[in-house]
């Protein structure tokens, strides 16, 4: 199972669902399922949602 700290590092920085997805590509409900653990996203999407946070895909996904 992929866990990861998505929702932490948004919500830590006032951002919404929409503006992630806007910035990474992808959509809302996207957004919300990985949050939610219900989806497993892409490499190059892991990699567009730490480049947006400024960290390494491994600071934010996790194999559990």
């Amino acid at each position: 199972m992929l866990v990861n700290t998505v929702r932490k590092l948004r919500t830590d920085r006032k951002m919404t669902q929409e503006t992630l997805a806007a910035l990474v590509c992808t959509s809302n409900r996207t957004i919300g399922n990985i949050e939610n653990c219900k989806h497993d996203p892409s490499c190059e999407l892991c990699i567009r949602i730490a480049q947006v946070f400024g960290k390494r895909v491994e600071d934010i996904f996790e194999i559990k």
